[in-house]
């Protein structure tokens, strides 16, 4: 393998060619069938906690750097009319596979290709753009921000999920070295805290909720509640004292007290938040 792919397609086409990688490849929906991965994306844990952050009800969805169109299709399933935004045109990864989709489904998807930081569309136009592992792409994050916030209807909702985040700038060559996907093509980046929630507000969104790594499945997927409990119970196992009390995360309050206070003390390079905002009606 050269130490760098030429495109994502062929990156990703490789990773799939992998025997030893397939349970990566299973975890970012990579599956050889487009649909399958998009499907069991729809039926997700992770799908269904971020459906109760969406507003009640659907209307006009943009989905912002759409990639192969599992979220659009989720979207599209829960009954939004959705404009797929991807610049990619790949058959794999990119805009054919989302047309491929809307066509094979009959799904009320239309795709545009394109980069979120100039999005063709007329101002006020949706009623919800998603962003799922997209605003730390971003060229210019406050451009990209600026763009959402233009095209949103005033009541509108901008929920962007599972981005990259770090503490500080030194902390990013660490996380690119960890990354399990950049030495295939690049292309990866992580923001810190207060540069996401600084480009959303200068745009003009309030931001009504900041979801850490431990707080919801959206972010810590693909663990489960269960899964995630278990791993957090093997390496309480490990430590000579804590070890002996590790039964106590059984507790359901006590669970969730301790992700919440893991949120808060997580340090890790490149972990996963989520953002929920809301376009204000003047």
């Amino acid at each position: 393998m050269s130490d760098k792919f030429v495109s994502w397609e062929a990156a990703v086409s490789w990773l799939m060619s992998q025997p030893d990688k397939q349970d990566l490849v299973r975890d970012c929906y990579y599956d050889a069938s487009v649909i399958d991965a998009a499907e069991r994306y729809w039926k997700s844990p992770e799908w269904q906690a971020i459906k109760a952050k969406l507003p009640v009800i659907q209307g006009h969805a943009l989905d912002l750097g759409a990639g192969r169109g599992i979220a659009s299709y989720a979207l599209a399933k829960e009954g939004w009319s959705v404009l797929a935004v991807e610049p990619d045109s790949s058959n794999l990864v990119g805009a054919g596979a989302i047309e491929y989709l809307a066509q094979s489904e009959t799904l009320p998807i239309q795709v545009v290709k394109e980069f979120g930081e100039k999005i063709k569309c007329e101002s006020a136009s949706f009623d919800l753009v998603f962003a799922r592992q997209v605003l730390h792409h971003a060229h210019d994050l406050k451009q990209l921000c600026a763009e959402v916030y233009r095209v949103l209807k005033p009541g509108g909702s901008f929920v962007a999920v599972r981005d990259h985040v770090i503490s500080s700038q030194t902390d990013l060559p660490s996380f690119l070295e960890i990354h399990p996907l950049h030495h295939l093509y690049g292309g990866e980046n992580a923001f810190t805290e207060a540069q996401y929630l600084s480009a959303m507000r200068e745009a003009g969104f309030e931001v009504k909720m900041v979801i850490r790594y431990f707080d919801s499945v959206i972010n810590f997927a693909p663990y489960t509640d269960d899964s995630l409990k278990e791993e957090l119970k093997a390496r309480l196992a490990k430590l000579p004292i804590l070890g002996r009390i590790r039964s106590i995360l059984d507790i359901q309050w006590i669970f969730r007290v301790g992700l919440s206070v893991l949120s808060r003390i997580d340090r890790r390079p490149g972990r996963l938040y989520s953002f929920v905002c809301i376009k204000a009606v003047k």
